[in-house]
């Protein structure tokens, strides 16, 4: 695979930022402290030039200015088009929607994660397939085989496998999810032709997909919003084809990021595993902790207009990281923000954005993160990495451990 996307390496991370690099990837906290205090809003020409707020205050303030700072365009490294074709864009509303189209588009999938139709809907499945995963593992282990991979074989399977449920395709779409997420979010930054392909690919299913709801209904969430409407005016098929990319692409990397960046800590960290292990109850505490301290998204805004932010002369069509995990690590909000203190009383933290465009799923991000957890340390209560040179992880516009070798020391 060809690396199109770093021409070099970083000389100023002020001035010539790479969200792509592997060591940003793997450790961008140092990175983080150091722009905080010497250049908060830094700049870059690579991937088509972005400037990057790091502080708590600036990307709040930010990501609240929608005027300003629009949401047309999320992606943080922009998507070549093909040799002599128009760009073509994979929409993900109410994520990359202004006011007030914004509006219509959150209201329309806000009933589909509320705390009770994820506890009814999603939650029993989750339990059911993290179960089935865990006792596979239980069952490797007495039979001698004490490694996994916490990422690519727990973490990344239980977020395409719930949204699948959701969307009422067959689990075995699993593995083709789980390809065209990685091409468009992650492998395909250093492949424009694979992230094109995975992208269009998205699209056309998803067009199809609701064609073939339209002529014979099912008892899913597609069906369930072909039918439905918002203030009396009832939704399309395009905005429903929309709404399943945005399923997919926004709902399986994060979460599958957050959990196997929790079982990362959770493995590397003895003495938190195990208070977890002997007091459950504290989970939903630790996720909110895991999610400040390992936060995987970065998103990014368009400046609509000449605007000097800070002293920094931002141009029209100029593209903002919002620095989200960078955030959330800031001394000026949070007490020790290196540490990970998993019953934090006061964690005000923005793992889910900020503002209008604050995750609307983060109810269901939650809920897989904590089933995740709990059904793991239920079951496996003593592991550790067992290679921590060999942790990989990706970075871009979602941060998380791709490859995570765990070595089971205990099961029940």
């Amino acid at each position: 695979m060809t690396d199109t996307a770093t021409p070099g390496p970083v000389a100023d991370w002020a001035t010539d930022y790479d969200l792509l690099d592997l060591g940003y990837a793997t450790s961008p906290y140092e990175i983080w402290d150091e722009l905080r205090s010497t250049c908060p809003v830094a700049h870059s020409d690579r991937n088509g030039g972005s400037w990057m707020p790091t502080t708590n205050e600036d990307v709040r303030e930010i990501a609240k200015n929608v005027e300003i700072f629009t949401s047309q365009n999320v992606a943080v490294i922009p998507t070549p088009p093909p040799p002599g074709e128009a760009v073509r864009v994979l929409r993900v509303p109410p994520i990359d929607t202004d006011p007030p189209h914004h509006k219509r588009a959150r209201r329309m999938i806000l009933p589909t994660f509320s705390p009770k139709a994820v506890a009814e809907r999603d939650e029993p499945y989750t339990r059911e397939i993290t179960k089935r995963m865990v006792d596979e593992f239980v069952a490797r282990f007495e039979a001698g085989d004490d490694i996994i991979d916490g990422a690519a074989e727990y973490a990344q399977q239980i977020p395409p496998r719930v949204i699948a449920h959701l969307l009422g395709v067959p689990e075995s779409m699993v593995e083709q999810f789980t390809d065209w997420v990685r091409g468009v979010l992650e492998l395909g930054y250093f492949d424009p032709e694979l992230r094109i392909k995975s992208r269009d690919a998205v699209m056309n299913y998803f067009i199809g997909l609701v064609e073939q709801r339209l002529a014979d209904p099912a008892d899913d969430l597609i069906s369930e919003m072909l039918h439905g409407d918002v203030d009396g005016v009832p939704i399309t098929p395009e905005e429903v084809a929309s709404t399943c990319n945005l399923l997919l692409v926004a709902g399986i990397d994060t979460t599958w990021s957050s959990i196997g960046s929790a079982i990362y800590h959770l493995a590397s960290h003895p003495e938190d595993r195990r208070r977890l292990v002997e007091d459950p109850s504290m989970i939903p505490v630790a996720v909110e902790e895991l999610l400040r301290a390992y936060s995987p998204v970065t998103m990014a805004r368009i400046v609509s207009e000449d605007f000097e932010y800070e002293g920094c002369p931002m141009k029209a069509g100029d593209r903002v990281i919002m620095n989200f995990p960078a955030a959330n690590r800031d001394p000026e909000v949070f007490d020790r923000p290196d540490e990970v203190i998993i019953d934090r009383a006061e964690n005000r933290h923005i793992a889910f954005g900020v503002g209008i465009h604050r995750c609307a799923g983060s109810n269901q991000a939650r809920m897989e993160m904590q089933v995740a957890i709990e059904t793991f340390l239920a079951r496996i209560p003593e592991f550790e990495l067992a290679d921590p040179d060999a942790v990989t992880w990706a970075a871009g516009q979602v941060r998380g451990p791709r490859i995570l070798p765990i070595r089971i020391l205990e099961t029940r």
